[in-house]
């Protein structure tokens, strides 16, 4: 059952995770560069063998809260056990039991992605086999291809494999999918899919929205290096109290009307929440049917003209801007 955290903030849940449930357990984390605050008492626990998503925009902290439980930086305060070990004192111990894949991995463009993979291999003492590798990233064609010979997606499905290399417990891709095109991002979504039906425990970090949607079981939310929510992606959407959100235009002789408030879009029938956009609005709403009726009705009255409607399912962009009133790319 969950747990309502300490925080003041209702959308902070953390489900009872006990200390073998859980593969990483991080508690008061806080990391600062002289007056800046990068990570601001962050604390969360992530089970084994789920996948365990950290969304925010770039500079949230979310790379940092990273690093710090991977151990390769020292956090100012606070606690981070991994495999039951404290990654204060079991630094090497970790490194060799979890597997990361940066944000950019620079590969060595003389050596192709078998010959790649093999020299990686040959750091550890146990190292998986490469042509099991190369399969499960869906690269076995290109065994002998050199980093310049493939697209930006099998580069990305390259540095995948090698920090799958040593066979780790615990997987941390670090924004995976980015600047990649749609193809190659699926591509690597099924890839992700497959490590947590194999056991692994994979924590990713994202900036897409979609993406943590898809392939995460639990997300916390960062914003300015703190946690701002944190639950399963359908917990979070379900904190909106909404079945839809609508989008759409009001305008006024041809031109975009200012006159129509989210204010008053708030007193609407069965409507949970409004926002004003550039040129739209947007009415969530736990009853589609009678606030559309609703809203044409108050169009009418205004003798305004309603445009561009559109009915959609809530995501996690609609909880961001909930939490924070803005986009996560503002």
């Amino acid at each position: 059952m969950a747990q309502t955290s300490t925080l003041s903030n209702p959308l902070i849940t953390q489900a009872d995770v006990s200390f073998a449930e859980a593969m990483v357990n991080v508690k008061g984390l806080v990391k600062r560069y002289g007056r800046f605050v990068a990570v601001n008492d962050v604390s969360l626990s992530i089970r084994r063998g789920e996948i365990f998503g950290v969304l925010g925009p770039n500079g949230a902290g979310k790379t940092t809260t990273l690093e710090i439980i991977e151990g390769i930086r020292k956090a100012d305060a606070g606690e981070v056990i991994v495999d039951g070990l404290d990654v204060r004192t079991h630094r090497r111990a970790i490194q060799q039991r979890i597997g990361v894949q940066l944000q950019a991995t620079t590969l060595f463009p003389d050596l192709t992605a078998c010959e790649t993979i093999n020299l990686f291999g040959a750091l550890y003492p146990h190292a998986t086999n490469t042509a099991e590798l190369l399969a499960e990233v869906g690269l076995t064609e290109k065994a002998s291809a050199r980093p310049q010979d493939l697209s930006g997606g099998q580069r990305q499905r390259l540095a995948l494999a090698l920090a799958l290399v040593n066979n780790p417990t615990l997987v941390f891709l670090d924004e995976p999918t980015s600047g990649l095109d749609p193809q190659s991002r699926r591509m690597l979504w099924d890839t992700v899919l497959r490590l947590r039906e194999r056991g692994k425990t994979v924590v990713l970090t994202t900036h897409f929205m979609d993406e943590a949607q898809t392939l995460c079981d639990r997300i916390a939310i960062m914003d300015h290096g703190m946690i701002i929510a944190q639950d399963t992606p359908a917990g979070l959407i379900a904190t909106l109290g909404a079945s839809a959100a609508i989008t759409c235009e009001f305008t006024e002789n041809g031109a975009p009307s200012h006159a129509i408030t989210a204010t008053e879009l708030r007193a609407l029938p069965g409507v949970t929440d409004a926002r004003d956009g550039l040129e739209h609005k947007v009415i969530y709403t736990a009853h589609v049917e009678q606030t559309l009726v609703a809203l044409l009705q108050y169009a009418a009255a205004r003798s305004v003209t309603m445009n561009h409607l559109q009915v959609n399912a809530p995501t996690l962009e609609d909880v961001f801007l909930k939490l924070t009133g803005r986009g996560l790319r503002d």
